[in-house]
């Protein structure tokens, strides 16, 4: 059973890509200021109060033109909305409405669906107020900032009312692991490929990618199937003079946000570099688990025997963002430790995926964050003389984990957590719940102490 499927329309350039990309946490649809940039439907998921939904994007909608890209883009978007559950249909509140609104509004009073009215660009009071003419139509009307993010929760309130959840869909589990090799260009990433490859007696079939010269490579190791992700080597943004080179970065990234664990390549012999830590940054802003396999190992001449710990001590203090993330010291040529790899991609995969019952994440906040040494519940906001109350924790969500923080108390609306305090919340997850080699998300759900008139 597939999860509902919600469609995202409306006419060109009105946000319906900076919203998709706002709802799936993603960059799959390209943004800009010319319209019709997206042609053919692209699809995400969407995870909301411990569920999830598909979303598709869908090309500018123009009902009565004729030329074959914007017919083509009309064909698309009628697929889209035949195979949804429900329909956000994104205007222009800044704009008004205009007589193409008033056709789609036409089309879309016969589709018989729920059909719920993003009023985007709603950034101030006024042009909020201003969206209500869009009443007109007879749909749920919800104004939202798609750029800046406002509104977006009484959106997916809304839409996630009407969905139909099955509990096989529900219970629907990720059986084949997308792994993304990733790293500064000849550091590797082939020759650890191709000795993954080669050494394990596997399944291996070329499943043609998402680009004309992308080629993902299907594999099965004691059962578990893997889905290994071809990705360029990425350079410097001011090296990629080239267009051919500035399109591999872009569809590395692209590679990452499919990606569900990343293995980051560094050239032992050439050491740590910072391009290193920009492309760890890249899996990172994708949710993507991380590994760290230090190649050419063999190379390097060990002196002494702590040589593997210098080394790792050195990466650490440069990388302390990925203080999480296992380092393996291994050599693709020689094979040396590359049979450890995947039993280590499917460890960081599984913790991802972990939810926490409800039961052990109340007493994990009984034990850890009301303790004394902590406030007895409080903790200091931004300032550091702001407190505030940590009433409770939930999970929000998976792949990566992502756990909400509810406040309340401290004098400012825009009061927050501490980063040290925050940093605290995420070390003891990880130590209670074993978040291995996964980033760990927390936000920070604050309810404002209304003052006494």
């Amino acid at each position: 059973m597939k999860l509902p499927l919600v469609a995202i329309i409306g006419r060109p350039n009105v946000g319906k890509s900076t919203l998709f990309n706002r709802l799936t946490g993603s960059r799959k649809s390209i943004v800009g200021d010319e319209p019709g940039i997206t042609r053919d439907r692209i699809f995400g998921e969407v995870e909301w109060k411990a569920k999830i939904f598909r979303l598709v994007d869908t090309g500018g909608i123009v009902p009565d033109d004729d030329a074959i890209i914007p017919a083509n883009i009309f064909k698309q978007a009628s697929n889209a909305i035949s195979e949804a559950q429900a329909i956000i249909w994104v205007v222009d509140s800044r704009a008004g409405v205009i007589p193409l609104d008033e056709e789609i509004g036409v089309l879309l009073r016969n589709v018989g669906k729920p059909i719920f009215i993003a009023a985007n660009k709603a950034e101030s009071k006024k042009v909020e107020e201003e969206a209500a003419e869009f009443y007109q139509f007879g749909f749920e009307l919800i104004p939202v900032s798609a750029e800046h993010g406002s509104g977006i929760g009484d959106l997916l309130d809304e839409v996630f009312e009407v969905l139909s959840f099955t509990e096989e869909a529900e219970e629907k589990e990720q059986t084949q692991i997308k792994l993304a090799i990733i790293g500064r260009p000849n550091v590797g990433k082939s020759s650890l490929l191709n000795k993954i490859l080669g050494e394990e007696r596997v399944i291996v079939s070329p499943i043609a990618g998402t680009t004309r010269d992308a080629i993902d490579t299907e594999l099965t190791v004691d059962g578990q199937k893997f889905l290994l992700i071809d990705t360029a080597g990425i350079r410097r943004k001011g090296k990629t003079t080239e267009m051919a080179e500035k399109l591999s970065v872009i569809m590395a990234r692209k590679a990452l946000e499919r990606a569900d664990v990343a293995i980051l390549i560094i050239d032992a012999t050439e050491g740590f570099a910072n391009l290193d830590a920009n492309i760890a940054g890249y899996a990172l802003d994708s949710g993507c688990s991380l590994i760290i396999a230090v190649n050419k190992w063999d190379a390097v001449e060990e002196k002494e025997t702590n040589t593997a710990i210098e080394f790792e001590h050195e990466l650490r203090y440069k990388m302390k963002f990925l203080d999480w993330s296992p380092i393996i010291t291994m050599s693709a040529l020689t094979g040396q430790r590359v049979n450890k790899i995947l039993p280590i991609v499917v460890k960081a995969n599984e913790a991802r995926n972990r939810r926490i019952p409800t039961a052990k994440l109340n007493s994990f906040f009984e034990q850890m964050v009301m303790q004394p040494k902590v406030g007895g519940g409080t903790a200091p906001g931004k300032g550091g003389n702001v407190r505030l109350h940590v009433q409770y924790i939930t999970q929000a969500g998976l792949r990566p984990p992502m756990f909400v923080i509810f406040t309340s108390g401290g004098t400012g609306g825009k009061a927050g957590l501490h980063f040290s305090y925050l940093r605290y919340i995420e070390n003891r997850l990880r130590e209670e719940f074993d978040f291995f080699a996964t980033p760990v998300r927390l936000k920070e759900k604050h309810k404002t102490r209304k003052k006494k008139v």
